[in-house]
C-alpha cells in the first residue's frame, strides 16, 4: 500500500501513467547502480525497449501514444503541417489532433482523467476533471483547467517548460539549473495531485528530460565535459520517479514511457538546401522564407524531421510533377536519400519510409510522400532559407532516435516485446477496464 489509503466506494482499477519524454532505454539500463528506482520497476514489473513512430518527432508521437493510432488518423505529421490544396502551413495544436485521446475514453466512460503537460494539447480541455497543456502552450494562464490549478501551480513557481536559449550557451550552468527548477516543480505538482487520490487515470509528462538530452546528450554518451551533471539530473528523475511509485495505492498500476529514443547529434542535415542544390527545388525570390515561396518547377520540398513531398499535379497548387510519374520520381528521390553521405562519409539516412507503409486513415491527404529515419549522428532539417549549408553544427548535441524508446509497466505478467507506441493507449484503457473495441488502434494492450 502507499503512504494513503483511497476511500472510495467502487473498485475500479486505476492507472498513473509518467511520460519521460526522449529517455532511451539504454540510459536506463546501462546504469542500473544509479538509476536503483528505475532498475526496481524493470525487475518487479515489466520493462523493455519500444518502437517509436514515423516520424520519430514529438509534435507526432504524443498525439500517437494518447489516441493509439498513426497519423493518418491524428492528422498531425509532426510541428509543422501544411493545409490541404495551399502551400500555407500552420503548427498544429491540441484541436488539430483528429482522433479520441484516451483520456476523452476515460471520461466517457464516467471515470476521471487528471492531464498534466502533455504536448499538443492546447489550449486545455474542459471536459476532464482538470489539464495543463504543455509544449506549445503559451503560458501557465492559458495553458490551466480550472482556476483552482492554475492558482496553484502559480503558488510553486510551475514552469510549462525549460527555457531552451540558456542551452545555446557554451557553459551549460544556467541550463542546467533551469532543468532542475523545472523537474522539481513539475514533480511538486504530480505528487500534489496524486496524493488528491480523486482521479482514475493520471496521466502527467516530464519534458524536461527531451531538452536536457537535446544539449547535453553527446556529453553522456562521449564523455564530454557535462557527463556528471546530465547523470545527476536523471539521478533526479529516477529519485521522484521512485517517490511516485511509492504512494500509489494498491489500485494504481504505473506505467512509465518516453514517446522516441537519443543519440548523439553529429550534423544538422538541410534539406531543403540539399534539395535546391540538386536542382529538385528553387524559389521565384531572392530571400524565401516560407513553403510559399517555392517556384513552380520544383519537385519536391521537406520539413521536418525527414519529410518529403512531391509537388505534385493536382494535389499542389503549382504542382509540376504529373500524377503518372508519382512512383518513378518518388523512386528516384528515395534512391537518392539512401545513397546520401555526410562530410565523413557516412550514410545519412538509416531507412527510407514510403507514404502507404507508415500512414493510413481519414487525414493522410496531407502526408509526406517519404519520410527518412536519420542514420545516427544526423538531424534532419528543412528551412526554406536558399543560403545555408547543407551540412552545419550548432548548440545541440543530441537528437531524436526511432529506436531505443523506453516502457515500464509495474505489472509482471505485461508482454513487451515487439512494442511500440500505439500499444500504450490500448493498454492504459485495458488496464482501466474501460471497454473500447479493438479495431479503435493500431496497437494492442500488452496486458
Amino acid at each position: 500500500m502507499g503512504l494513503f489509503d483511497r476511500l472510495r466506494g467502487d473498485e475500479n482499477p486505476r492507472v498513473a501513467f509518467i511520460g519521460i519524454d526522449g529517455v532511451p532505454y539504454s540510459l536506463l539500463t546501462n546504469n542500473r547502480d544509479r538509476f536503483p528506482n528505475f532498475a526496481a520497476l524493470a525487475d518487479e514489473g515489466t520493462a523493455s525497449e519500444i518502437s517509436s513512430i514515423v516520424p520519430p518527432e514529438s509534435s507526432a508521437c504524443w498525439p500517437a501514444l494518447t489516441t493509439g493510432v498513426n497519423p493518418g488518423e491524428t492528422g498531425v505529421y509532426g510541428f509543422q503541417d501544411r493545409e490541404v490544396g495551399t502551400y500555407e502551413t500552420y503548427v498544429p495544436m491540441g484541436r488539430e489532433v483528429q482522433a479520441t485521446r484516451l483520456w476523452d475514453r476515460v471520461t466517457e466512460a464516467g471515470r476521471k482523467a487528471t492531464v498534466f503537460n502533455v504536448p499538443v494539447t492546447f489550449p486545455p480541455q474542459r471536459d476532464v476533471q482538470r489539464m495543463v497543456s504543455g509544449f506549445l502552450s503559451p503560458d501557465l494562464e492559458k495553458a490551466a483547467f480550472p482556476d483552482d490549478v492554475r492558482e496553484y501551480l502559480e503558488s510553486i513557481d510551475y514552469r510549462i517548460d525549460v527555457n531552451p536559449k540558456l542551452g545555446h550557451e557554451a557553459d551549460k550552468t544556467d541550463f542546467i539549473q533551469d532543468a532542475h527548477e523545472t523537474l522539481d516543480a513539475r514533480f511538486e505538482a504530480f505528487q500534489h495531485y496524486l496524493e488528491a487520490d480523486d482521479w482514475d487515470l493520471f496521466f502527467g509528462v516530464f519534458m524536461t528530460t527531451d531538452r536536457v538530452n537535446h544539449f547535453l546528450f553527446k556529453d553522456y554518451e562521449r564523455d564530454g565535459e557535462y557527463r556528471e551533471e546530465f547523470l545527476e539530473f536523471y539521478e533526479k528523475l529516477d529519485d521522484y520517479i521512485g517517490r511516485i511509485r511509492g504512494l500509489l495505492p494498491d489500485d494504481v498500476t504505473l506505467i512509465v514511457a518516453s514517446d522516441h529514443g537519443f543519440t548523439s547529434l553529429d550534423y544538422e542535415v538541410h534539406f531543403n538546401e540539399w534539395l535546391h542544390e540538386e536542382g529538385w527545388l528553387s524559389f521565384d525570390t531572392d530571400s524565401p522564407d516560407e513553403l510559399g515561396d517555392i517556384a513552380d518547377e520544383t519537385r519536391a520540398y521537406s520539413f521536418i524531421p525527414g519529410r518529403f513531398y512531391l509537388n505534385l499535379e493536382g494535389r499542389e497548387p503549382r504542382g509540376s510533377v504529373p500524377q503518372e510519374d508519382y512512383d518513378a520520381v518518388r523512386d528516384e528521390l528515395k534512391a537518392m536519400l539512401e545513397n546520401l553521405e555526410g562530410p565523413d562519409g557516412r550514410k545519412v539516412v538509416d531507412r527510407v519510409v514510403e507514404k502507404e507503409t507508415a500512414f493510413r486513415g481519414d487525414h493522410d491527404d496531407i502526408a509526406p510522400d517519404l519520410v527518412a529515419i536519420p542514420a545516427k549522428g544526423f538531424d534532419l532539417k528543412s528551412g526554406f532559407k536558399a543560403d545555408s549549408d547543407i551540412f552545419t553544427t550548432g548548440p545541440r548535441n543530441g537528437m531524436h532516435s526511432f529506436d531505443d524508446t523506453s516502457l515500464f509497466i509495474d505489472d509482471p505478467e505485461a508482454t513487451i516485446e515487439d512494442a511500440d507506441l500505439y500499444d500504450v493507449a490500448p493498454t492504459i484503457l485495458d488496464l482501466l477496464e474501460v471497454d473500447v473495441k479493438r479495431s479503435a488502434f493500431d496497437g494492442a494492450s500488452l496486458v
